[in-house]
């Protein structure tokens, strides 16, 4: 073990070594980070410009449309200049730093949708102390506290990656670079880093998944307690949503993290649906859901056209 040669670079070896087939993805991949980066954008732009749309919910929203922007960017357009590339390689830390910021942005997105269930949960509720439970001040500390976080997170396991010693061949079978990535590539002793990302985990992904539990277990006896109908039936419709991102998010992030590092397909697949696919469906899924958003958008077009009149 301690004869090897330090490399350069890695080779990513992507998600499928023919060129018809690579040409194909090229097309699929780019037209996803199109609509992913126009439809966060507009939902940011819509947050932003519309006065109606300044309760926590949307300031939550607007958080988290900006994170997808970030963490499709962050792997996307490296995935899509390897499709068309012959030389499938990315520095060495060039890939730490990817990995960095795959594992920091997703762990902020995870954190982000635990908080906007914590804020469906004070609006269904208690709807009367819900403006004392969700002040300016506290939300803004729960965006900085997620982020933080996140970074912290994510900044030790890097740094533990630092100082692994790589082989010669450095083959990623995956499309990007993550952490559970590089391991098979040490040629050093891998059991702590190992350990620590697992904890680190373990302890982020629990802590944020009981966060969400709890909250939709006292909105779903508040809902089952309605005697309205109407009033059911709108507060489903508030947390559908939600709920339909934290099912897509958490439940491949977690499959991709426990199980072992194999590049195996199903390991490729679950990395796309929480890295690529989520940050795409997001901004569609609320806004399709949400009448107050549509009814924004439509207002925003309206205008657009106005001016081009």
């Amino acid at each position: 073990m301690g004869n090897f040669s330090a490399i350069s670079e890695f080779i990513l070896l992507g998600l499928s070594a023919d060129a018809e087939v690579q040409a194909a993805l090229f097309v699929i991949f780019l037209v996803i980070y199109v609509l992913t980066v126009t439809g966060n954008s507009a939902i940011l732009l819509v947050i932003l410009a519309d006065a109606h749309l300044r309760s926590p919910m949307y300031f939550f929203l607007g958080h988290l449309s900006f994170v997808d922007l970030l963490y499709s960017s962050v792997s996307v357009p490296k995935m899509l200049e390897n499709l068309v590339s012959e030389t499938k390689t990315i520095p060495v830390k060039a890939c730490l730093a990817q990995a960095f910021f795959v594992y920091a942005i997703g762990g902020t997105e995870a954190l982000l949708l635990a908080v906007m269930a914590y804020d469906r949960y004070a609006a269904i509720c208690h709807p009367l102390l819900y403006g004392q439970m969700m002040s300016n001040q506290l939300c803004e500390g729960l965006v900085w506290g997620s982020w933080g976080l996140a970074i912290l997170n994510s900044l030790i396991n890097t740094l533990l990656a630092v100082k692994l010693d790589f082989c010669d061949y450095g083959a990623i079978h995956n499309y990007n670079c993550e952490i559970p990535s590089l391991f098979p590539l040490s040629c050093s002793d891998i059991s702590t880093n190992a350990t620590v990302l697992l904890w680190s985990f373990v302890l982020h992904a629990s802590g944020t998944f009981l966060l969400v539990l709890s909250s939709y277990g006292y909105i779903f006896s508040t809902i089952l307690n309605m005697r309205s109908t109407t009033g059911r039936s709108k507060a489903f419709s508030t947390c559908s949503s939600h709920l339909t991102i934290v099912i897509l998010y958490f439940g491949s992030a977690c499959l991709r993290y426990t199980m072992p590092t194999s590049g195996s397909p199903v390991e490729i697949i679950f990395s796309l649906q929480y890295s690529v696919i989520t940050p795409m469906l997001n901004p569609l899924i609320y806004s399709l859901k949400n009448k107050e958003v549509m009814a924004a958008v439509r207002k925003m077009l309206g205008k657009c056209c106005q001016h081009f009149e």
